[in-house]
């Protein structure tokens, strides 16, 4: 892949801290190649709140069609953003930011990657299931509006912090007219998990090989679909464990691609363009090879 950069070039890219092996830069490169799209996309560094504000003054300026945002910077965006789509406000999380002359649209598209995740790999429509929800943060709250959406018979919120998972009922509750949610301590959740028809893990845990579960393992059971939004490892703990009790596993590598091209599709949507999925999955395979390799070097 060959990226050619002119005067007429716009930018694109990922704000959170840290990116050191963020797939963000090599799925949208390769879209914007495949699109003939004149657009670079870099990561966009940045530590704390302070230092995002600045980002976000200097993007107004600079031709940007839009940015991501990632951990832990998906709620601080949300207040800096002069509009914010009504699912992005319900979550309190924005990952997508579009440019439009100067003014910036906050969105979040990590929920509908995640139900386009699961159509794809699992034939998982949310309409009348129940879900175990494990999380209690911004990709937590982007899920539950997402099944509140797709109507949802159930979902109960799983966290160590009851507290947190009650905010995010209050929240979103009174738009929930078709589905129950539920706030559980995670000491307390057996039965919601074990009787789910869907449990997702909206945590980071398990990530980067920690060989840390979110649940314990003894929950999950045969007929399940287990959703770790988690993608390095390819094959988290909890998604080890899913196989082992003859659940089906769905990894986030998915989520994180659909999510990335939701957000193409807004920044390019003018003109129709709609971002390939299946390019930038590739490119995202390809880039995990190489560090796989890297690191094994």
């Amino acid at each position: 892949m060959s990226v050619r950069i002119n005067g007429r070039t716009k930018l694109a890219g990922v704000a959170g801290w840290p990116l050191d092996h963020t797939l963000s830069p090599a799925m949208h490169n390769a879209a914007y190649e495949d699109m003939g799209l004149d657009a670079v996309y870099v990561p966009l560094p940045v530590r704390n709140e302070s230092e995002l504000a600045r980002l976000v003054s200097a993007v107004r300026v600079l031709p940007f069609l839009g940015f991501n945002v990632t951990m832990p910077f998906k709620r601080a965006v949300l207040e800096l953003c002069d509009e914010v789509a009504a699912q992005a406000r319900l979550a309190g999380a924005v990952n997508t930011v579009h440019c439009a002359d100067g003014r910036l649209i906050g969105y979040n598209t990590d929920g509908r990657g995640l139900l386009q995740s699961l159509a794809d790999e699992a034939g998982f429509n949310a309409e009348g299931k129940s879900v175990a929800l494990v999380g209690a943060g911004g990709a937590a709250g982007a899920a539950l509006v997402a099944f509140v959406v797709s109507r949802a018979a159930r979902v109960a919120i799983v966290n160590r912090t009851k507290d947190r998972a009650e905010q995010l009922i209050e929240a979103i509750g009174p738009h929930a007219r078709t589905t129950a949610l539920a706030a559980v301590a995670l000491d307390d959740a057996r039965e919601d998990v074990s009787g789910a028809d869907l449990v997702v893990n909206a945590t980071p845990v398990g990530m980067n090989g920690s060989g840390e579960m979110p649940i314990p393992a003894g929950w999950l059971r045969r007929g399940q679909i287990v959703a770790d939004m988690v993608y390095r490892p390819a094959v988290t703990p909890l998604l080890r464990a899913a196989a082992e009790a003859g659940a089906k596993g769905v990894g986030g590598l998915g989520m994180l691609v659909a999510q990335g091209a939701m957000a193409i599709d807004i920044w390019a949507g003018g003109d129709g363009a709609r971002a390939p999925r299946d390019v930038m999955r590739a490119a995202a395979d390809e880039a995990l090879s190489a560090e796989r390799e890297g690191a094994g070097a």
